[in-house]
């Protein structure tokens, strides 16, 4: 099937050929008609060689453009929209503000948490001034007033005591000697329980003292959890707050802007629909067999019919692992650049990844090749000791300036790429640089 093909187009190309070659001459035959008193002037041409090189194998498949990243941008807050800065089609940056929700009730909840801070601090300053500490002092039991007071009392009660326990052994000894009474060795002995008695009652009074001063330190603490706490109320407040500016989460463009002002919306409304274009991602189907060839990384040159002459580079950026039943083929994705956001979502590109391998191709200037009208086929003038030789070629891919040629020339041929126009079969040329 594929030699009966190929045997069509060299017929159809040897019919062109003949065709042009049958035009050419008639030209030719006018020339020398016209010349008959005197030769033609050679036609003047500049030249070029047609060259070998290498052409890379390729996969060919169409697809879509999307968007590299696609966010429907959201409040985090209910609220009436109080305004919207972009429009569809704006370009916003990272960071910038997209809509405001109305923060009135915000701001009131966040007045009330800072007052609710300076009153807890004031407690806290207050049950430290009952401990006489200083702002923020380091808590000691023994520095507190009435904690002093009880102490030196236990401390004079103690000393009594000795002073008592003294007497009291002193008359028990006088009394076996019998140089003291009994009754006055009685009245020292009272004194001396009296004595334990007193240091026994200071001693719970230092305590119970203590333990009112630690009960008072701990209400500090308790006074610093509700700052804290507090404070913390401030903080949810603040981001409450920050929470009414809507932000675009990354550069892009808008695509959709679905609000207005003066809305009511929750966290289920979409203020706008955000689209990252640079780089933009293509999606294409690579048939089951193609697909063990296609790798992450692999180049990828895309076109679309919006810019014809242009070729967008770009590399596979991931390749689906599941083959379509139907369509026997698996969805690769490319990421291509688009810094210009030449590219947009949406349109339909055709994308050649290239493959391992390849093989060798000639190309010529796009110079040498002369599209004729009257014969609807594209010519070049091979050159050949001053004389120009009709090829009819058959044209591939461009690489910059130059054509890939499928059929019609030979490598390191000689051809014309100027004053082609003027050109036919057995036109006597001469070369420039």
């Amino acid at each position: 099937m594929r030699a009966v093909f190929r045997n069509r187009i060299t017929i159809g190309l040897l019919l062109t050929a003949l065709l042009s070659s049958a035009c050419s001459g008639d030209r030719a035959a006018d020339r020398r008609g016209n010349s008959n008193t005197q030769e033609v002037p050679a036609i003047a041409v500049t030249t070029a060689r047609v060259e070998a090189r290498n052409v890379p194998a390729f996969i060919q498949a169409t697809g879509s453009l999307i968007a590299d990243e696609t966010s429907d941008v959201a409040p985090k807050v209910a609220g009436k929209v109080a305004n919207v800065s972009v429009d569809v089609g704006d370009f916003v940056t990272q960071g910038a503000v997209i809509a405001k929700i109305d923060d009135s009730d915000a701001r009131r909840q966040l007045a009330g948490a800072q007052a609710r801070v300076k009153q807890e601090i004031a407690a806290v300053r207050q049950a430290e001034a009952k401990l006489g500490l200083e702002a923020n002092g380091r808590f000691n039991a023994s520095r507190i007033p009435e904690v002093r007071a009880a102490g030196a009392a236990y401390e004079q009660a103690e000393a009594e005591l000795r002073q008592a326990q003294a007497n009291e052994e002193r008359y028990r000894d006088l009394v076996k000697t019998g140089d003291v009474a009994m009754a006055t060795y009685e009245q020292y002995r009272t004194t001396r329980d009296t004595a334990v008695t007193r240091v026994n009652s200071a001693r719970e009074q230092l305590e119970a003292q203590v333990n009112i001063a630690r009960q008072n330190n701990q209400a500090i603490a308790s006074a610093q959890a509700s700052v804290e706490a507090a404070q913390t109320e401030v903080g949810t407040a603040q981001q409450a707050l920050a929470d009414t500016v809507v932000r675009a989460p990354f550069s892009g463009f808008v695509s959709a802007r679905p609000v207005a002002v003066g809305e009511y919306v929750s966290s289920a409304n979409v203020i706008a629909t955000l689209l990252r274009s640079n780089p933009i991602k293509i999606q294409i189907q690579v048939a089951e067999a193609d697909v063990p060839t296609v790798v992450v990384g692999r180049h990828v040159s895309v076109q679309v019919d919006a810019y014809k002459d242009r070729n967008f580079a770009g590399v596979v950026t991931a390749i689906n692992p599941a083959v379509d039943p139907t369509s026997r083929s698996a969805v690769v994705e490319a990421s291509i650049e688009n810094s210009d956001n030449a590219l947009r979502s949406g349109m339909f590109g055709t994308a050649r990844i290239t493959k391992e391998g390849g093989g060798t191709g000639v190309f010529v200037p796009k110079t040498a090749i002369y599209n004729d009208q009257a014969t609807q086929s594209f010519r070049a003038f091979v050159i050949v000791d001053g004389v120009a030789k009709l090829r009819v070629v058959q044209l591939g891919s461009e690489e910059g300036e130059s054509v890939q040629i499928l059929n019609g020339l030979n490598a390191d041929e000689v051809v014309a790429t100027s004053n082609l126009v003027d050109l036919y079969e057995g036109a006597k040329v001469v070369s420039g640089s």
